[in-house]
């Protein structure tokens, strides 16, 4: 029987206190059902001690970060003298078939990992802005990932869309989004074999890339539209936040997102089940 699931995933979990109440009200209120948590978070003991014990049900990942923040490991060929990192994707991409970069990354992996299983039970695996998706790095982490028990890794396969009418279309972070959405597309063409050699499982659909740093309730309803799959599992990534006095933010836009009910009404209409990756 074809089944169309739905995963709304809050990325960035463990961040700040923002992101953490976000994720708090997200679950409560609306229909977030999954999150994925950074072990280097300035907020990840508040979010382990918390907010979990709040929503019992909610998925959790483990979001992998050496993009931002400090390293656990003390990484010295991705960080810089006080052990922040500081190499962007672009370094990543030309650096990652490296034997020296690779065993500084499963270093760092495995600290992050374990700092997160040591305290939660981790049912999914992504990283923060999708370092995980250059080939070399997504063999890594699908090895360490079977390893480690985590079932579920992401993948970033997104259908092109656009929002019809939308202001969105014009601004210059859409176009640099189009390319972020093409080359993720070519990765994870590559990337779905390994997955398989792996034996693990992970979504059919992404959606939160081409409009990144511009969701709202229309963005994701049109990316569920051109999913044109009868039987598929689709993850929307946002990153929500709970600011006070800031609710013009990108980021509070995407929490709104999350407590939205007519949109969860359209996601029923359009066939989707609601879920994660702990209860599929």
């Amino acid at each position: 029987m074809n089944k169309k699931q739905f995963i709304l995933n809050a990325d960035d979990f463990g961040m700040s206190h923002d992101f953490n109440r976000a994720v708090l009200d997200g679950y409560n209120y609306g229909f977030l059902t999954s999150a994925s948590i950074c072990a280097n978070g300035s907020a990840f003991d508040s979010a382990i001690n918390e907010i979990l014990p709040e929503c019992q049900n909610l998925g959790l990942g483990v979001h992998l970060n050496i993009i931002e923040g400090k390293s656990l490991t003390h990484a010295e060929c991705l960080t810089d003298n006080n052990s922040n990192f500081n190499k962007g994707y672009l370094w990543f991409i030309l650096n990652s078939g490296k034997k020296e970069v690779l065993n500084t990354i499963e270093k760092e992996f495995r600290a992050q990992i374990e700092k997160v299983q040591s305290v939660a039970k981790v049912d999914h695996i992504d990283s923060h802005v999708h370092v995980h998706a250059i080939p070399q790095i997504f063999r890594l982490t699908a090895r360490l990932a079977k390893e480690y028990g985590i079932p579920y890794i992401r993948t970033q396969h997104e259908e092109f869309y656009v929002v019809p009418n939308s202001k969105k279309n014009y601004k210059p972070a859409f176009y640099v989004n189009i390319i972020k959405v093409i080359l993720l597309n070519l990765f994870t063409a590559r990337n779905k074999k390994t997955v398989k050699e792996f034996g693990l499982k992970t979504n059919d659909n992404l959606i939160g890339v081409g409009y990144t740093g511009m969701m709202e309730s229309q963005t994701l309803e049109y990316g569920l539209k051109a999913i044109e799959d009868a039987d598929c599992i689709a993850e929307c990534l946002i990153h929500p936040c709970k600011y006070a006095n800031e609710k013009l933010d990108s980021h509070y836009a995407e929490f709104q997102l999350s407590l939205d009910k007519i949109l969860k009404d359209t996601i029923f209409r359009l066939g989707f089940e609601i879920t994660n990756c702990k209860n599929l």
